[in-house]
């Protein structure tokens, strides 16, 4: 990892042909990008860190320094304070690297997004015979969906449903969805609609779970909107596509 990291030089182990750069060394006057950072082993955080700070390089098996100009870019699926807590992941670092935080919200916060997301996906799994859209049922058991595993998660259940596809429509079957995979409660708030058609029984569901949590925030729909772990513009939308908005109008 150092040897990735810094480079090598020629003989400073086995199998070391030539010399080599580094990632840093070739991100020189750039940007490098470290992708899962909080996964590091702490003896490469003590490395990196030092690296950052002094903006000198040492390749293995040299006894000199190279300079380096290097902006950092890190992305961690941890969160990183907690694991500092823990000891896994060294405070100074965390602070050198943790200058400017951007969040990146889980696809569950962005159902709103999945349409166009699922339709550029879609897109590049076209041909010149065959472009495959959702169905609007399909669509919307997508958006009720939580995605535990984000957009690669997505795009796994679209290239499988591209798969077993029949026709130019993918339907809510060729999702191949969990069948509980509308709510972590569905099985619960589902009791008594078996009969219905599963567009329908996901709106009802999804309809029960915004009006409970309006109730409980006091028809606040920021508040409620925390409470369901979506975006105040998704329960927005979700007010006006289940007809929600007529009934809070009515109210006193």
């Amino acid at each position: 990892m150092e040897s990735e990291f810094f480079g090598h030089k020629k003989g400073a182990f086995t199998g070391a042909v030539a010399d080599r750069d580094g990632f840093f060394q070739a991100a020189d006057g750039g940007t490098l990008f470290l992708d899962e950072v909080g996964d590091l082993p702490l003896p490469m955080q003590v490395k990196l860190l030092r690296a950052i700070q002094e903006k000198r390089v040492r390749p293995v098996g040299s006894t000199s320094e190279v300079p380096v100009d290097v902006r950092i870019i890190s992305a961690t699926h941890r969160h990183l304070a907690d694991e500092v807590k823990s000891g896994a992941f060294r405070q100074d670092l965390y602070y050198r690297l943790n200058v400017i935080e951007l969040r990146m919200p889980a696809l569950r916060e962005l159902q709103d997004d999945i349409p166009r997301l699922a339709a550029a996906m879609l897109a590049r799994h076209a041909n010149d015979a065959r472009a495959l859209r959702l169905s609007p049922q399909a669509e919307a058991a997508l958006q009720a969906y939580r995605f535990p595993g984000n957009v690669r998660e997505l795009e796994n259940i679209l290239e499988r449903a591209v798969a077993l596809a029949g026709g130019d429509e993918i339907g809510v079957d060729d999702l191949q969805l969990p069948a509980d995979s509308a709510n972590p409660s569905a099985a619960d708030q589902g009791a008594g609609m078996d009969g219905l058609p599963l567009p329908e029984r996901l709106e009802a569901i999804e309809r029960k779970a915004i009006l409970e949590a309006l109730e409980q925030a006091r028809y606040n729909q920021t508040a409620a909107a925390k409470l369901l772990g979506i975006s105040f513009r998704a329960l927005r939308y979700r007010i006006q596509r289940l007809g929600i908005k007529q009934e809070l109008d009515a109210k006193p």
